[in-house]
């Protein structure tokens, strides 16, 4: 008898040990603000529903107040509905509000043709999104341990990850936080034991022909076993090490890419020598001191890439390092009007010494065509602006008496003989087919070649404007001006064109 009152005191003891760690951590660094709503995310399993029973410990002391969250994947069957009701009846008995999102993951992996276990996550993670979007909850709690940590950087270890796989699991990341990654697997069963709570055991997380499974049951008790008892531990220092590291790095090139990129309505460019050319000027030389400063500025220009990539990139899909030096090369290749597709729908095209990285399909040269356009111009006045938003351009006419006074030496930019234009004048895109004899050439050609000739690429001819006086081009930006509407000595007004930067 003495022994059964030493192990009930025991077991208050740990629980009480457990939630008062949680608490010093909360201190150092807050799991959440006072007054937050909560969401625990509770899958049934062990880890899940010690978070749970841990934030109703201390939920006055934090002062936050909490929901239970459960997502059904429709993975198991009658046992996934046996879950997702001894979640509800949790939450029923702690008095909390029941939030609960199903989806058959299996279907949708079918129809996506995509890892089951990586629809599972996205579609998980999306159902907490959209309850943080909506208002309902502030933040969404998960029960990561050190144990999963650890699981997550071997895992990358063998695949060959860089040093944001070796940061493994953050503890926070956007709505969701994980107050458990210091804690591990056994302390959280043992505490459920104390409190004689019992949660539901997920049979397929025992399924070694799952890398994950693999790794927790057959090569981290080997590594205990026969290299380093403390493995976990050492792996999650590793983690959180790493971590540090990254983010240092991430807020170099972050400041670099704030000096030397240009964001325009979601796209990203960056000039080729801006990427490049800190390593590439060094390339012939091979004193160990050289070799070192061209290693650091490639890994800053790949590590710039894969922000780049982050920034555009409408869903998710994993950067592999090939992606990265595919991008690198295309950077250092001579010839312009290439591109790659990468992992998540994003684009990098080279344009002449510029990259362009932008998501796959939007506007000209993506994947859906360029949307043509075509605006009336009006000269009735003397003064005449047309904003063309598929260029990024407001151009402006301006009639001028010709030829211009001294005092207007200073007139540039294409000039036309005011006379010569008939209605309708219209301002659209090119179009296959266009030809025109510019001023200067003895004949006529077409305006794909002489744009190709002056560097236009194929992405950007899509949209590339052109003024149409009676159904004939008379003007093509960059390009001189049809002869046939070019001012000449028998000119009495012309008209200038010019052009300015939409903001």
């Amino acid at each position: 008898m003495p022994k059964k009152k030493t192990s009930r005191r025991s077991a208050r003891s740990g629980r009480m040990d457990l939630a008062q760690t949680l608490l010093q951590q909360h201190r150092s660094h807050p799991i959440a603000a006072a007054g937050q709503r909560i969401g625990v995310a509770v899958s049934g399993g062990a880890d899940s529903v010690a978070l749970l029973c841990l934030l109703l410990e201390l939920r006055e002391k934090l002062g936050i107040v909490l929901s239970v969250v459960h997502f059904n994947h429709k993975l198991r069957g009658i046992a996934s509905d046996a879950d997702e009701k001894f979640v509800a009846g949790l939450a029923t008995q702690h008095g909390l509000e029941f939030l609960v999102g199903r989806e058959d993951i299996a279907a949708k992996s079918r129809r996506e043709r995509a890892n089951l276990e990586e629809v599972a996550r996205r579609s998980r993670y999306a159902f907490f999104d959209r309850l943080v979007s909506e208002g309902r909850l502030d933040r969404i709690a998960v029960a990561h341990t050190a144990d999963d940590q650890a699981e997550t950087v071997l895992a990358h270890m063998l695949r060959g990850a860089g040093l944001a796989g070796l940061a493994g699991i953050h503890p926070e990341a956007g709505a969701v936080l994980r107050p458990l990654l210091k804690v591990r697997r056994a302390e959280l069963r043992a505490y459920l034991r104390g409190r004689r709570q019992n949660w539901r055991e997920d049979a397929t997380n025992r399924d070694t022909k799952r890398t994950r499974a693999r790794i927790r049951y057959k090569l981290i008790p080997v590594l205990q076993r026969q290299f380093q008892p403390a493995v976990v531990e050492h792996l999650c220092q590793l983690a959180d090490l790493a971590r540090e590291e990254d983010a240092w790095l991430n807020n170099s090139a972050e400041l670099r890419l704030f000096l030397v990129a240009k964001e325009d309505r979601g796209e990203w460019r960056i000039l080729l020598k801006d990427l490049v050319a800190a390593h590439a000027e060094q390339s012939g030389l091979n004193s160990p001191q050289h070799l070192w400063s061209r290693r650091a500025a490639e890994a800053m220009s790949k590590r710039m890439i894969r922000l780049l990539v982050k920034k555009v990139k409408p869903r998710s899909g994993q950067l592999s390092a090939v992606h990265v030096d595919a991008v690198l090369h295309l950077a250092q290749q001579p010839n312009s009007g290439k591109s790659l597709h990468l992992a998540g729908g994003v684009e990098v095209r080279r344009e002449h010494d510029t990259l362009l990285f932008r998501p796959m399909g939007k506007g000209p040269g993506g994947a859906s065509a360029a949307k043509p356009y075509a605006y009336a111009l009006d000269l009735s006045a003397l003064e005449a602006e047309l904003r063309v938003v598929e260029h990024s351009y407001a151009f402006r006419f301006t009639v001028i008496d010709w030829p211009p006074q001294g005092r207007e030496t200073s007139v540039t930019g294409a000039v036309l003989d005011r006379d010569t234009l008939r209605v309708p004048l219209v301002v659209r895109n090119w179009r296959p087919g266009d030809a025109v004899q510019p001023f200067g050439h003895q004949k006529r050609h077409k305006l794909s070649r002489l744009l190709n000739e002056v560097g236009v690429s194929r992405w950007e001819k899509a949209s590339w404007p052109v003024l149409t006086s009676g159904g004939r081009i008379a003007w093509t930006r960059g390009l001189p001006v049809a002869s046939e509407f070019a001012a000449g000595a028998s000119t009495r007004a012309g008209v200038v064109i010019t052009e300015v930067p939409l903001t």
